[in-house]
């Protein structure tokens, strides 16, 4: 596709956008600043948000997208209840680096996810995106439980994945969802950055 062509189709696609594909865009904005600012209301933003994209990716055919965004609920209100956590004055599970134990598992998840989400979608759903589908899934499912945790390395996931992310949803033509994905790749290197001078600050 030649660039007058990506110009020509994000134009279309941007006066074709629907009032819920806008309200998810923003809760789901929300939710990453707030993450970003270690602000416990990236869960109850997030919850709303990620519940309306289940239906707008299922509608449009992104079937493994609409699972994980199931997850992503899952998987919010895990975070919610560990983010609340404490131990003593302080939190049970404060900003920091992942440790090999977490490495190990965010690997298996993401390797084991690929492969599962891709067979599911090659074998029984009409996905013509397939490999994208599931490597932006799985790989936000390792993003989200060691965002859980508070671990610093959720933000690396999130940038990889946002990195796949933004010309799927561009060639699926959900061109907020689309812009979504590159703000969330802004945001998530904001993210890390802050993250990492909180963690040098003590400020965790």
């Amino acid at each position: 596709m030649s660039l007058p062509e990506i110009y020509h189709q994000f134009v279309f696609d941007l006066q074709q956008f629907s009032l819920l594909e806008f309200i998810s865009t923003i809760l789901q904005l929300a939710s990453v600043w707030y993450a970003k600012k270690n602000n416990i209301l990236v869960y109850p933003t997030g919850i709303v948000g990620v519940a309306i994209a289940v239906y707008i990716c299922f509608i449009s055919q992104l079937y493994a997208d609409s699972l994980l965004n199931i997850f992503y609920v899952v998987m919010s209100l895990y975070g919610w209840y560990h983010w609340i956590l404490k131990k003593g004055e302080s939190y049970k599970y404060p900003i920091q680096w992942c440790g090999r134990f977490e490495y190990i598992m965010g690997g298996l998840f993401f390797i084991i996810g690929w492969g599962t989400i891709y067979f599911v979608l090659k074998n029984y759903t009409n996905s013509n995106v397939p490999v994208l589908d599931s490597f932006v899934s799985s790989s936000a499912i390792t993003a989200m439980w060691w965002m859980a945790l508070r671990k610093i390395d959720n933000w690396i996931a999130w940038i990889i994945s946002d990195l796949v992310a933004i010309p799927l949803f561009f060639y699926k033509h959900l061109v907020l969802f689309t812009l979504m994905y590159v703000l969330f790749l802004v945001l998530a290197i904001a993210g890390l950055l802050e993250w990492m001078k909180k963690y040098k600050m003590g400020k965790v």
